[in-house]
């Protein structure tokens, strides 16, 4: 609904009103029983407020002189195509809607391209505020959003990334607390190692106004808000950001809190208004008054059928995930946006891999055998992360360069039968005087206490089946793997020798995700991907999801990503053009290796030694 001023001249200041989980939505109607007992409390002035607090402040700020669009968060009101129970409430994995050619929300294909009800919602705000700037009577120097509880959330994101705003004021929802309980407020990575006060500082230096209740806002003078207030100070803004306290209130955006940002939006638009601005009463609009749809415009499908389009459609707009590379690609661009979207995805650069020490246990060095293996921890300090790992060296003279085993069985994969000798494959590296380095990456071997592979990761305590609330805070187990890739690398270039990379038996995804951050570090690399795809991963607690993965060009175009001088493929039905137009641009050399998957190692690692040999 979009609400205007009456009887006066523009342009007019604009703003957005999410309005959050609040019953019905933009229909929202308490009821004059629920309503009486607001206006008992002190909580409201009038029974039309009471009824729907979204009205009210939508009428209030356009009797101020704004222009105000209130837009329905996905499945409430009028935009029902998607449910409400599936945008909100979604709870079980639904298997006839996981899969490559048919796929829904919360499934392991649209993790793997980051396609969720959050962001959804996002590009329905970007969209709504594209709508608002297009009317000729608003000013697109006073532009503003303001919402409560999942609204101040889809607020403080809007603020986030959108430049046009002037300012922001998100209720009730901003704490070091609660983050969003709802799957509309999480999505996959995006509060890994951060959170809502610093989603809500990236609106800085702009004006900020916050409401605080006795709910997961409790704490906010104290927890939150002074850093808020000493980042502003920094940029010499400090008197841009506001906290209004009502903790003797419940969670609301009641007419106590909309007084605060009734004042908060005078003083950002200048209205001139003398203060305090209070509302005064309105005729409350039933849905029948409020909805678009009637018999001239009935409203579009939705359901199962819907979904599934519309996330095929936003997977084919994604050109990164076009089966052909667009003809203006540039380096450059492919950097930028490959080379970023992936060190976000990854979570971790080579840049960043830490500090790493060895610390040696056991050697074993059979004489006339010609070889040493140590095995002990590799300890990378940064991050308080430790490896079982191994190295084998040749014995008698210095090796030419290191090759990092990624294996999927981890480093028992490079032990022989009896468990203490090298493997054939290490024996063939050996005599060609090439050192080996690898590890148990996590959950993998020794962290294994039955020595069973990890069929399923690990998950937060929450009956709800999507993945958001687990990987929204916390690394994959595929990234996390690819985290200790990069240990491994950063270890093997401390000798100063070149590095190549083998990744087999199912390491592939773990080493390729590690590749794309570590350009540069790798003379060459081999590998059986046994035609691995990010996006055809079944089940969202597989070891191999990797959310976001396939949204830039999936497993090869992180092979492009990081592609070294030399790259041998195996188990792949030929050179992607992704990694066909890289090759050209870096002028490196990409050799497909055709071999059934019992020989892929023996393959590979004949063409690495030949590679390798002076």
């Amino acid at each position: 609904n979009l609400y205007r001023p009456r009887g006066r001249p523009g342009p007019f200041p604009l703003v957005l009103c999410p309005h959050g989980h609040w019953s019905g939505g933009r229909f929202m109607d308490a009821g004059e029983e629920a309503a009486r007992k607001q206006i008992a409390i002190g909580a409201e002035r009038f029974v039309s407020a009471a009824r729907s607090p979204l009205q009210a402040r939508c009428v209030q700020l356009a009797r101020m002189g704004c222009v105000v669009f209130h837009y329905d968060m996905i499945g409430y009101a009028d935009s029902v195509q998607l449910s409400r129970d599936l945008a909100h409430g979604f709870r079980t994995q639904r298997p006839e809607m996981i899969g490559t050619e048919s796929w829904g929300l919360f499934s392991p294909q649209a993790e793997s391209l980051a396609q969720s009800v959050m962001g959804l919602q996002t590009w329905n705000s970007i969209r709504a505020l594209d709508f608002g700037l297009s009317l000729p009577e608003v000013d697109p120097s006073r532009v503003a959003v303001t919402g409560a509880s999942g609204g101040g959330t889809q607020s403080f994101i809007l603020a986030a990334i959108e430049p046009r705003l002037t300012g922001a004021f998100p209720a009730v929802m901003v704490s070091t607390a609660m983050q969003g309980g709802c799957t509309c407020e999480n999505a996959c990575g995006l509060r890994i190692g951060t959170g809502n006060v610093e989603f809500a500082a990236l609106n800085a230096p702009r004006p900020l106004g916050l409401t605080s209740a006795n709910d997961w806002t409790v704490e906010m003078a104290t927890k939150g808000f002074p850093e808020l207030k000493a980042l502003y100070r920094l940029l010499g803004a400090e008197d841009r950001v506001e906290l209004h306290r009502a903790e003797h209130f419940g969670h609301n955006y009641n007419h106590v809190s909309r007084t605060a940002m009734y004042g908060w939006m005078n003083r950002l638009f200048r209205l001139g208004l003398p203060e305090p601005v209070l509302e005064s009463d309105f005729h409350f609009l039933n849905p029948a008054e409020l909805t678009v749809w009637d018999d001239a415009h009935p409203a579009p499908k939705g359901g199962p059928d819907f979904e599934r389009r519309l996330l095929r459609r936003w997977r084919d707009l994604l050109w990164t995930c076009d089966p052909q590379p667009p003809f203006w690609l540039t380096p450059p661009v492919f950097r930028h946006v490959f080379g970023k979207g992936l060190e976000i995805v990854v979570g971790r650069t080579l840049a960043e891999a830490g500090e790493v020490a060895w610390e040696p246990r056991a050697t074993r060095e059979p004489a006339g055998e010609g070889w040493r293996i140590q095995a002990g921890l590799l300890r990378n300090r940064t991050y308080d992360e430790a490896l079982p790992a191994l190295s084998f060296e040749p014995v008698g003279s210095r090796p030419r360069a290191t090759v990092v085993w990624v294996d999927g069985r981890g480093k028992a994969g490079l032990l022989g039968p009896d468990g203490e000798s090298p493997a054939d494959g290490v024996r063939r590296l050996l005599a060609a005087g090439l050192r080996v380095v690898t590890a148990d990456l996590f959950e993998l071997g020794e962290f294994r206490p039955d020595g069973r592979p990890l069929r399923q990761t690990r998950r937060v305590d929450n009956p709800r089946e999507a993945a958001a609330y687990t990987l929204g805070y916390n690394h994959s187990l595929c990234a996390q793997r690819a985290h200790d890739v990069l240990t491994l690398i950063q270890w093997a270039r401390q000798s100063g020798d070149p590095v190549w990379l083998l990744a087999v038996e199912g390491g592939s995804p773990w080493a390729a995700a590690a590749m794309a951050v570590a350009p540069g570090a790798l003379e060459g690399a081999a590998m059986d991907t046994r035609g691995f795809r990010f996006f055809a991963v079944s089940d969202i607690r597989s070891p191999d999801l990797l959310p976001g993965a396939a949204r830039y060009g999936d497993l090869p175009g992180m092979l492009a990503v990081g592609l070294p001088r030399w790259l041998a493929l195996a188990g792949e039905d030929g050179v992607s053009p992704w990694l066909a137009k890289v090759a050209a641009w870096r002028e490196a050399a990409i050799e497909g290796v055709e071999a059934p998957p019992a020989a892929a190692t023996d393959r590979l690692l004949a063409r690495l030694i030949e590679r390798v040999r002076p």
